[in-house]
Protein backbone atom coordinates (compact mmCIF):
# COMPACT_ATOMS: atom_id res chain seq x y z
CA UNK A 1 0.00 0.00 0.00
CA UNK A 2 2.19 2.77 0.88
CA UNK A 3 4.47 1.67 -2.52
CA UNK A 4 1.06 2.39 -4.32
CA UNK A 5 1.04 6.31 -2.67
CA UNK A 6 4.68 7.00 -3.58
CA UNK A 7 4.28 5.73 -6.98
CA UNK A 8 0.76 7.98 -7.23
CA UNK A 9 3.28 10.82 -6.00
CA UNK A 10 5.96 10.04 -8.39
CA UNK A 11 3.62 9.56 -11.31
CA UNK A 12 1.78 13.17 -9.63
CA UNK A 13 5.15 15.08 -9.91
CA UNK A 14 6.14 13.47 -13.30
CA UNK A 15 2.50 14.66 -14.79
CA UNK A 16 3.37 18.24 -12.93
CA UNK A 17 6.63 18.76 -14.53
CA UNK A 18 5.74 17.33 -18.06
CA UNK A 19 2.61 19.78 -17.98
CA UNK A 20 4.90 22.69 -16.70
CA UNK A 21 7.24 21.83 -19.59
CA UNK A 22 4.90 21.69 -22.26
CA UNK A 23 3.48 25.02 -20.71
CA UNK A 24 6.71 26.85 -20.78
CA UNK A 25 7.52 24.95 -24.60
CA UNK A 26 3.64 27.24 -25.59
CA UNK A 27 4.91 29.95 -24.02
CA UNK A 28 8.14 30.05 -25.66
CA UNK A 29 5.91 29.52 -29.08
CA UNK A 30 5.69 32.66 -30.44
CA UNK A 31 3.11 33.83 -33.23
CA UNK A 32 3.42 37.20 -34.92
CA UNK A 33 0.67 39.40 -35.77
CA UNK A 34 0.15 40.65 -39.27
CA UNK A 35 0.63 44.21 -38.33
CA UNK A 36 3.98 43.48 -36.27
CA UNK A 37 7.25 41.88 -37.52
CA UNK A 38 8.88 39.69 -34.65
CA UNK A 39 12.77 40.49 -34.67
CA UNK A 40 13.99 37.08 -33.20
CA UNK A 41 17.61 37.73 -31.84
CA UNK A 42 20.44 35.87 -30.09
CA UNK A 43 22.04 32.49 -31.06
CA UNK A 44 19.69 32.23 -34.85
CA UNK A 45 22.74 30.16 -37.00
CA UNK A 46 24.97 31.73 -39.22
CA UNK A 47 24.69 33.09 -42.94
CA UNK A 48 25.73 31.65 -46.18
CA UNK A 49 28.85 32.77 -45.44
CA UNK A 50 29.68 31.53 -42.38
CA UNK A 51 29.43 34.85 -40.49
CA UNK A 52 26.93 34.94 -37.50
CA UNK A 53 23.11 36.34 -37.93
CA UNK A 54 22.24 38.93 -36.02
CA UNK A 55 18.83 38.25 -36.00
CA UNK A 56 15.80 37.03 -37.62
CA UNK A 57 12.78 38.47 -38.53
CA UNK A 58 9.31 37.11 -39.16
CA UNK A 59 6.48 38.44 -40.56
CA UNK A 60 2.86 36.94 -40.52
CA UNK A 61 4.20 33.32 -38.72
CA UNK A 62 5.32 32.09 -35.77
CA UNK A 63 8.37 30.96 -34.60
CA UNK A 64 9.94 28.64 -31.26
CA UNK A 65 11.89 31.18 -28.97
CA UNK A 66 14.54 28.82 -27.32
CA UNK A 67 14.82 29.67 -23.42
CA UNK A 68 18.13 31.83 -22.24
CA UNK A 69 19.49 31.39 -25.92
CA UNK A 70 17.32 33.77 -27.92
CA UNK A 71 14.96 36.48 -26.79
CA UNK A 72 12.17 37.70 -29.24
CA UNK A 73 10.68 41.36 -29.54
CA UNK A 74 8.56 43.31 -32.03
CA UNK A 75 8.31 45.87 -34.64
CA UNK A 76 5.34 47.99 -35.18
CA UNK A 77 4.19 48.14 -38.98
CA UNK A 78 1.63 51.05 -38.06
CA UNK A 79 2.28 54.62 -40.57
CA UNK A 80 3.71 57.09 -39.28
CA UNK A 81 2.86 60.46 -39.98
CA UNK A 82 6.06 63.31 -40.87
CA UNK A 83 5.14 66.68 -41.20
CA UNK A 84 8.14 68.29 -43.06
CA UNK A 85 7.90 71.76 -42.94
CA UNK A 86 10.68 72.75 -45.69
CA UNK A 87 11.33 76.29 -45.45
CA UNK A 88 13.68 78.32 -47.65
CA UNK A 89 14.90 75.39 -49.99
CA UNK A 90 17.08 76.67 -52.88
CA UNK A 91 16.47 75.77 -56.51
CA UNK A 92 18.60 75.44 -59.56
CA UNK A 93 17.38 79.14 -60.20
CA UNK A 94 18.89 79.56 -56.76
CA UNK A 95 15.56 81.48 -55.78
CA UNK A 96 14.43 79.86 -52.46
CA UNK A 97 11.14 77.83 -51.95
CA UNK A 98 9.01 76.85 -49.61
CA UNK A 99 7.62 73.17 -49.52
CA UNK A 100 5.32 72.10 -46.73
CA UNK A 101 4.86 68.29 -47.03
CA UNK A 102 3.42 65.35 -45.18
CA UNK A 103 5.36 62.30 -46.17
CA UNK A 104 3.50 58.12 -44.39
CA UNK A 105 6.55 55.66 -43.26
CA UNK A 106 6.75 52.75 -41.72
CA UNK A 107 8.73 49.27 -41.06
CA UNK A 108 9.64 47.53 -44.60
CA UNK A 109 8.53 43.90 -44.75
CA UNK A 110 11.02 43.11 -47.99
CA UNK A 111 13.66 41.02 -47.07
CA UNK A 112 16.83 42.44 -46.46
CA UNK A 113 15.22 45.69 -45.40
CA UNK A 114 13.33 44.26 -42.52
CA UNK A 115 16.54 43.13 -41.51
CA UNK A 116 17.78 46.77 -41.72
CA UNK A 117 14.87 47.82 -39.16
CA UNK A 118 15.54 44.76 -37.46
CA UNK A 119 18.89 46.28 -36.64
CA UNK A 120 18.89 50.27 -36.26
CA UNK A 121 15.52 50.59 -35.07
CA UNK A 122 14.66 47.69 -32.59
CA UNK A 123 14.06 49.03 -29.06
CA UNK A 124 13.16 52.98 -30.64
CA UNK A 125 10.73 54.53 -29.35
CA UNK A 126 8.11 56.04 -32.16
CA UNK A 127 8.92 59.63 -31.69
CA UNK A 128 12.84 58.45 -31.89
CA UNK A 129 12.11 56.71 -34.92
CA UNK A 130 10.22 59.78 -36.62
CA UNK A 131 12.60 62.36 -35.77
CA UNK A 132 15.43 59.96 -37.58
CA UNK A 133 12.90 59.83 -40.56
CA UNK A 134 12.27 63.31 -40.68
CA UNK A 135 16.18 63.97 -40.66
CA UNK A 136 16.37 61.62 -43.51
CA UNK A 137 13.50 62.92 -45.97
CA UNK A 138 14.69 66.86 -45.14
CA UNK A 139 18.68 66.16 -46.64
CA UNK A 140 16.61 64.13 -49.68
CA UNK A 141 14.41 66.89 -49.98
CA UNK A 142 16.75 69.60 -50.35
CA UNK A 143 18.64 68.04 -52.41
CA UNK A 144 15.68 67.12 -55.15
CA UNK A 145 14.55 70.77 -55.16
CA UNK A 146 18.14 71.94 -55.78
CA UNK A 147 18.27 70.03 -59.22
CA UNK A 148 14.92 71.44 -60.03
CA UNK A 149 13.49 74.37 -62.09
CA UNK A 150 10.56 76.32 -60.33
CA UNK A 151 8.66 75.84 -63.13
CA UNK A 152 9.46 71.81 -63.13
CA UNK A 153 8.10 71.67 -59.45
CA UNK A 154 4.91 73.84 -60.11
CA UNK A 155 3.85 72.40 -63.37
CA UNK A 156 5.29 68.75 -63.69
CA UNK A 157 4.57 67.80 -59.98
CA UNK A 158 4.24 63.89 -60.97
CA UNK A 159 7.97 64.29 -61.96
CA UNK A 160 8.78 66.47 -58.60
CA UNK A 161 6.97 63.36 -56.01
CA UNK A 162 8.51 60.86 -58.30
CA UNK A 163 12.18 62.37 -57.59
CA UNK A 164 11.45 62.47 -54.07
CA UNK A 165 10.03 59.23 -53.60
CA UNK A 166 12.94 57.66 -55.46
CA UNK A 167 15.93 59.50 -53.39
CA UNK A 168 13.40 59.55 -49.95
CA UNK A 169 12.82 55.67 -50.07
CA UNK A 170 16.24 54.71 -51.55
CA UNK A 171 17.73 56.47 -47.75
CA UNK A 172 14.86 55.16 -45.77
CA UNK A 173 15.82 51.48 -46.66
CA UNK A 174 18.90 51.77 -45.33
CA UNK A 175 16.96 52.15 -42.03
CA UNK A 176 14.63 49.78 -42.49
CA UNK A 177 11.75 51.96 -43.40
CA UNK A 178 9.62 52.34 -46.94
CA UNK A 179 7.82 55.17 -48.08
CA UNK A 180 4.29 54.90 -48.19
CA UNK A 181 2.82 58.08 -49.46
CA UNK A 182 4.00 61.16 -50.38
CA UNK A 183 2.05 64.80 -49.93
CA UNK A 184 2.96 68.85 -50.75
CA UNK A 185 0.26 70.98 -49.96
CA UNK A 186 1.46 73.90 -51.21
CA UNK A 187 4.34 75.50 -52.90
CA UNK A 188 5.55 79.36 -52.07
CA UNK A 189 8.41 81.80 -52.79
CA UNK A 190 9.48 85.24 -50.95
CA UNK A 191 10.21 86.34 -54.08
CA UNK A 192 6.48 85.66 -55.59
CA UNK A 193 7.84 84.56 -58.77
CA UNK A 194 5.46 81.40 -58.36
CA UNK A 195 2.65 83.60 -58.16
CA UNK A 196 3.50 85.28 -60.86
CA UNK A 197 3.32 81.78 -62.98
CA UNK A 198 -0.09 81.54 -62.02
CA UNK A 199 -1.31 84.90 -62.89
CA UNK A 200 0.12 85.06 -66.08
CA UNK A 201 -1.32 81.09 -66.84
CA UNK A 202 -5.04 82.58 -65.07
CA UNK A 203 -4.46 86.11 -67.88
CA UNK A 204 -3.65 83.24 -71.00
CA UNK A 205 -6.11 80.71 -70.03
CA UNK A 206 -8.86 83.81 -69.72
CA UNK A 207 -7.66 85.25 -73.07
CA UNK A 208 -8.49 81.73 -74.80
CA UNK A 209 -11.50 81.59 -73.09
CA UNK A 210 -12.77 85.11 -74.26
CA UNK A 211 -11.67 84.07 -78.16
CA UNK A 212 -13.13 80.99 -78.20
CA UNK A 213 -16.55 82.77 -76.77
CA UNK A 214 -16.23 85.32 -79.44
CA UNK A 215 -15.76 82.58 -82.24
CA UNK A 216 -18.92 80.74 -80.71
CA UNK A 217 -20.97 83.89 -81.01
CA UNK A 218 -19.44 84.65 -84.88
CA UNK A 219 -20.21 81.47 -85.67
CA UNK A 220 -24.01 82.05 -84.41
CA UNK A 221 -24.11 84.68 -85.73
CA UNK A 222 -23.40 83.16 -89.05
CA UNK A 223 -25.42 80.16 -88.92
CA UNK A 224 -28.33 82.29 -87.87
CA UNK A 225 -27.70 84.28 -91.27
CA UNK A 226 -27.87 81.39 -93.66
CA UNK A 227 -30.52 80.02 -91.95
CA UNK A 228 -32.45 82.84 -92.64
CA UNK A 229 -31.15 83.09 -96.25
CA UNK A 230 -31.64 79.24 -97.04
CA UNK A 231 -35.69 79.62 -95.43
CA UNK A 232 -36.01 82.83 -97.25
CA UNK A 233 -34.98 80.66 -100.57
CA UNK A 234 -36.76 78.05 -100.05
CA UNK A 235 -39.81 80.61 -99.57
CA UNK A 236 -39.42 82.07 -102.29
CA UNK A 237 -38.70 78.44 -104.59
CA UNK A 238 -41.71 77.29 -103.16
CA UNK A 239 -44.00 80.91 -104.46
CA UNK A 240 -42.56 80.67 -107.44
CA UNK A 241 -43.61 77.01 -107.98
CA UNK A 242 -46.87 77.83 -106.43
CA UNK A 243 -47.84 81.09 -108.63
CA UNK A 244 -46.36 78.67 -111.56
CA UNK A 245 -49.10 76.27 -110.80
CA UNK A 246 -51.67 78.96 -110.18
CA UNK A 247 -50.69 80.58 -113.77
CA UNK A 248 -50.84 77.24 -115.13
CA UNK A 249 -54.75 76.93 -114.03
CA UNK A 250 -55.46 80.46 -114.22
CA UNK A 251 -53.82 80.46 -118.29
CA UNK A 252 -56.12 77.01 -118.82
CA UNK A 253 -59.36 78.72 -117.38
CA UNK A 254 -58.48 82.16 -119.17
CA UNK A 255 -58.29 79.99 -122.42
CA UNK A 256 -62.72 80.38 -122.43
CA UNK A 257 -62.94 84.08 -121.12
CA UNK A 258 -60.67 86.43 -122.50
CA UNK A 259 -61.99 89.45 -120.65
CA UNK A 260 -60.99 87.60 -117.63
CA UNK A 261 -57.74 86.01 -118.71
CA UNK A 262 -56.88 89.84 -119.10
CA UNK A 263 -58.03 91.18 -116.02
CA UNK A 264 -55.99 88.36 -114.47
CA UNK A 265 -52.79 89.22 -115.88
CA UNK A 266 -52.75 92.35 -115.19
CA UNK A 267 -53.78 91.08 -111.32
CA UNK A 268 -51.09 88.63 -111.66
CA UNK A 269 -48.59 91.24 -112.73
CA UNK A 270 -49.37 93.94 -110.35
CA UNK A 271 -48.79 90.96 -107.46
CA UNK A 272 -45.88 89.64 -108.90
CA UNK A 273 -44.11 93.49 -108.86
CA UNK A 274 -45.31 93.77 -105.25
CA UNK A 275 -43.66 90.40 -104.09
CA UNK A 276 -40.77 91.51 -105.98
CA UNK A 277 -40.60 94.65 -103.94
CA UNK A 278 -40.66 93.34 -100.83
CA UNK A 279 -38.17 90.51 -101.65
CA UNK A 280 -35.86 93.37 -101.93
CA UNK A 281 -36.95 94.45 -99.39
CA UNK A 282 -36.39 91.45 -97.22
CA UNK A 283 -33.04 90.67 -99.03
CA UNK A 284 -31.83 94.51 -98.31
CA UNK A 285 -32.89 94.22 -94.63
CA UNK A 286 -30.81 90.87 -94.37
CA UNK A 287 -27.29 92.38 -96.37
CA UNK A 288 -27.94 95.26 -93.33
CA UNK A 289 -28.20 92.77 -90.68
CA UNK A 290 -25.30 90.85 -91.85
CA UNK A 291 -23.78 94.11 -92.27
CA UNK A 292 -24.02 95.13 -88.80
CA UNK A 293 -22.84 91.40 -87.45
CA UNK A 294 -19.43 91.29 -89.38
CA UNK A 295 -19.08 95.20 -88.07
CA UNK A 296 -19.76 94.01 -84.17
CA UNK A 297 -17.71 90.61 -84.82
CA UNK A 298 -14.39 93.05 -86.00
CA UNK A 299 -14.92 95.56 -83.25
CA UNK A 300 -15.30 92.25 -81.25
CA UNK A 301 -11.71 90.97 -82.89
CA UNK A 302 -10.06 94.44 -82.60
CA UNK A 303 -11.14 94.33 -78.92
CA UNK A 304 -9.50 90.99 -78.41
CA UNK A 305 -6.64 91.43 -80.32
CA UNK A 306 -5.81 94.88 -77.97
CA UNK A 307 -6.67 93.33 -74.89
CA UNK A 308 -3.99 90.54 -75.86
CA UNK A 309 -1.35 92.76 -76.57
CA UNK A 310 -2.87 95.21 -73.46
CA UNK A 311 -2.18 91.89 -71.37
CA UNK A 312 0.92 90.62 -72.87
CA UNK A 313 2.79 94.45 -72.42
CA UNK A 314 1.89 93.89 -69.14
CA UNK A 315 2.51 90.35 -68.35
CA UNK A 316 6.33 91.36 -69.71
CA UNK A 317 6.61 94.16 -68.09
CA UNK A 318 5.86 92.97 -64.60
CA UNK A 319 7.79 90.06 -65.80
CA UNK A 320 11.11 92.49 -66.37
CA UNK A 321 10.02 94.13 -62.61
CA UNK A 322 10.37 90.49 -61.33
CA UNK A 323 13.40 89.86 -62.89
CA UNK A 324 14.94 92.86 -61.49
CA UNK A 325 13.80 92.20 -58.17
CA UNK A 326 14.81 88.48 -58.34
CA UNK A 327 18.26 89.78 -59.13
CA UNK A 328 18.52 92.14 -56.66
CA UNK A 329 16.82 89.92 -54.25
CA UNK A 330 19.91 87.48 -55.29
CA UNK A 331 22.44 89.94 -54.37
CA UNK A 332 20.94 90.44 -50.85
CA UNK A 333 20.47 86.66 -50.08
CA UNK A 334 24.56 85.70 -51.55
CA UNK A 335 25.28 89.12 -49.00
CA UNK A 336 23.36 87.62 -46.20
CA UNK A 337 25.37 84.60 -46.69
CA UNK A 338 28.77 85.87 -45.63
CA UNK A 339 28.17 87.86 -42.10
CA UNK A 340 25.50 89.75 -40.71
CA UNK A 341 27.37 93.32 -41.13
CA UNK A 342 27.93 92.22 -44.39
CA UNK A 343 24.58 91.40 -45.29
CA UNK A 344 23.25 94.62 -43.61
CA UNK A 345 25.62 96.87 -46.06
CA UNK A 346 25.05 94.66 -49.74
CA UNK A 347 21.66 95.54 -48.72
CA UNK A 348 21.66 99.10 -48.33
CA UNK A 349 24.18 99.31 -51.39
CA UNK A 350 21.53 97.02 -53.43
CA UNK A 351 18.74 100.09 -52.29
CA UNK A 352 20.73 102.54 -52.84
CA UNK A 353 21.31 101.60 -55.99
CA UNK A 354 18.14 100.86 -57.22
CA UNK A 355 17.01 104.30 -55.77
CA UNK A 356 19.75 106.16 -57.78
CA UNK A 357 18.79 104.04 -60.69
CA UNK A 358 15.16 104.96 -60.44
CA UNK A 359 16.21 108.73 -59.26
CA UNK A 360 18.26 108.50 -62.45
CA UNK A 361 15.66 107.76 -64.69
CA UNK A 362 12.97 110.29 -62.94
CA UNK A 363 15.23 113.01 -63.92
CA UNK A 364 15.95 112.00 -67.02
CA UNK A 365 12.49 111.83 -67.97
CA UNK A 366 11.53 115.06 -66.38
CA UNK A 367 14.74 116.63 -68.47
CA UNK A 368 13.21 114.99 -71.53
CA UNK A 369 9.93 116.12 -70.88
CA UNK A 370 10.79 119.44 -70.17
CA UNK A 371 12.81 119.73 -73.76
CA UNK A 372 9.70 118.38 -75.67
CA UNK A 373 7.73 120.99 -73.87
CA UNK A 374 9.79 123.80 -75.00
CA UNK A 375 10.84 122.49 -78.38
CA UNK A 376 6.90 122.48 -78.93
CA UNK A 377 6.46 125.97 -77.44
CA UNK A 378 8.87 126.82 -80.14
CA UNK A 379 6.92 124.87 -82.94
CA UNK A 380 4.31 126.92 -81.73
CA UNK A 381 6.02 130.11 -81.42
CA UNK A 382 6.74 129.62 -85.33
CA UNK A 383 3.74 129.21 -86.35
CA UNK A 384 3.70 125.60 -86.39
CA UNK A 385 6.13 125.57 -89.13
CA UNK A 386 8.75 122.84 -88.17
CA UNK A 387 12.12 124.45 -90.54
CA UNK A 388 11.04 127.88 -89.31
CA UNK A 389 11.43 126.47 -85.42
CA UNK A 390 14.70 125.25 -86.26
CA UNK A 391 15.76 128.40 -87.79
CA UNK A 392 14.71 130.45 -84.65
CA UNK A 393 16.75 128.21 -82.91
CA UNK A 394 19.92 128.12 -84.78
CA UNK A 395 19.64 131.64 -84.52
CA UNK A 396 19.44 132.00 -81.30
CA UNK A 397 22.64 129.81 -81.25
CA UNK A 398 24.21 131.26 -83.79
CA UNK A 399 26.70 134.47 -81.35
CA UNK A 400 28.30 131.80 -79.47
CA UNK A 401 28.85 130.16 -83.24
CA UNK A 402 30.99 132.82 -84.25
CA UNK A 403 32.25 133.33 -80.46
CA UNK A 404 34.03 130.12 -81.01
CA UNK A 405 35.33 131.32 -84.43
CA UNK A 406 36.57 134.29 -83.36
CA UNK A 407 37.66 132.28 -80.09
CA UNK A 408 39.84 130.23 -82.29
CA UNK A 409 41.81 132.51 -83.94
CA UNK A 410 41.65 135.06 -81.49
CA UNK A 411 44.82 133.81 -79.43
CA UNK A 412 46.87 133.17 -82.59
CA UNK A 413 50.58 135.13 -82.04
CA UNK A 414 52.01 135.95 -85.44
CA UNK A 415 55.32 137.32 -84.29
CA UNK A 416 56.93 137.73 -87.42
CA UNK A 417 56.16 137.42 -91.53
CA UNK A 418 58.00 137.38 -94.56
CA UNK A 419 56.91 137.45 -97.85
CA UNK A 420 59.08 137.49 -100.82
CA UNK A 421 57.27 139.62 -103.38
CA UNK A 422 58.23 139.27 -106.82
CA UNK A 423 55.78 141.83 -107.77
CA UNK A 424 52.52 141.65 -109.95
CA UNK A 425 50.85 138.13 -109.23
CA UNK A 426 47.74 136.75 -110.71
CA UNK A 427 44.14 138.85 -111.07
CA UNK A 428 46.62 142.18 -110.05
CA UNK A 429 47.62 140.87 -106.47
CA UNK A 430 51.36 140.15 -105.30
CA UNK A 431 52.07 137.55 -102.90
CA UNK A 432 51.46 140.24 -99.95
CA UNK A 433 47.85 140.33 -101.34
CA UNK A 434 47.28 136.79 -101.80
CA UNK A 435 48.35 136.14 -98.36
CA UNK A 436 46.43 138.68 -96.57
CA UNK A 437 43.53 137.23 -98.55
CA UNK A 438 44.08 134.04 -97.89
CA UNK A 439 44.57 134.75 -93.61
CA UNK A 440 40.92 136.47 -93.74
CA UNK A 441 39.35 133.62 -95.64
CA UNK A 442 39.87 131.08 -93.55
CA UNK A 443 37.29 132.21 -90.94
CA UNK A 444 33.96 131.46 -92.47
CA UNK A 445 31.61 134.28 -93.62
CA UNK A 446 28.60 134.59 -91.61
CA UNK A 447 26.47 134.67 -95.23
CA UNK A 448 28.29 131.45 -95.49
CA UNK A 449 27.56 130.02 -91.64
CA UNK A 450 23.93 131.54 -92.42
CA UNK A 451 23.50 129.17 -95.89
CA UNK A 452 25.06 126.16 -94.23
CA UNK A 453 21.95 126.65 -91.57
CA UNK A 454 19.47 126.73 -94.38
CA UNK A 455 19.28 130.46 -93.58
CA UNK A 456 19.28 133.64 -95.21
CA UNK A 457 20.69 137.20 -93.57
CA UNK A 458 18.28 139.81 -93.01
CA UNK A 459 18.14 142.18 -95.69
CA UNK A 460 19.33 145.13 -92.91
CA UNK A 461 22.63 142.91 -92.59
CA UNK A 462 23.71 143.35 -96.01
CA UNK A 463 24.00 140.73 -99.07
CA UNK A 464 26.85 139.24 -100.77
CA UNK A 465 28.86 141.14 -103.35
CA UNK A 466 32.53 141.11 -104.39
CA UNK A 467 34.39 144.15 -103.04
CA UNK A 468 37.12 145.24 -105.30
CA UNK A 469 40.88 143.53 -104.35
CA UNK A 470 42.30 145.80 -101.77
CA UNK A 471 45.74 147.53 -103.52
CA UNK A 472 48.83 145.50 -102.93
CA UNK A 473 50.39 148.91 -101.37
CA UNK A 474 47.43 149.00 -98.71
CA UNK A 475 48.00 145.60 -97.84
CA UNK A 476 51.34 145.88 -97.37
CA UNK A 477 50.47 149.03 -95.18
CA UNK A 478 47.98 146.57 -93.15
CA UNK A 479 50.10 143.69 -93.01
CA UNK A 480 53.00 146.33 -91.55
CA UNK A 481 50.41 148.02 -89.05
Amino acid sequence: MPFGIETLILICVVVIIAFGLLVAIMKRYKKCPSDKVMVVYGNVGSNKDGTSRSSKCIHGGAAFVWPIIQAAEFLDLTPISISVDLQNALSRQNIRINVPSTFTVGISTENGVMQNAAERLLGLKLGQIQELAKDIIFGQLRLVIATMDIEEINADRDKFLDAVSRNVETELKKIGLRLINVNVTDISDESGYIEALGKEAAAKAINDAKRTVAEKERDGSIGVANANRDQRVSVSEANALAIEGENSAKVQVAMSDAQRREKEAEALRLATAAESIQAAKAREEAYAAEQQAEAARAAKEKATQEADVIVSTEIAKRKKELEAEAEAEQIRRKAAGEADAIRSRASGEADAIRSRMLAEAEGQKEILMKQAEGLRAIVEAAGGDPRAAAQLMLTDKMEDLIRIQVEAVKNVKIDKVTVWDSGEGKDGKNATAGYISGLMKSIPPLNEMFQMAGMELPPFLGSEKKEAAPAPQAESEALNA
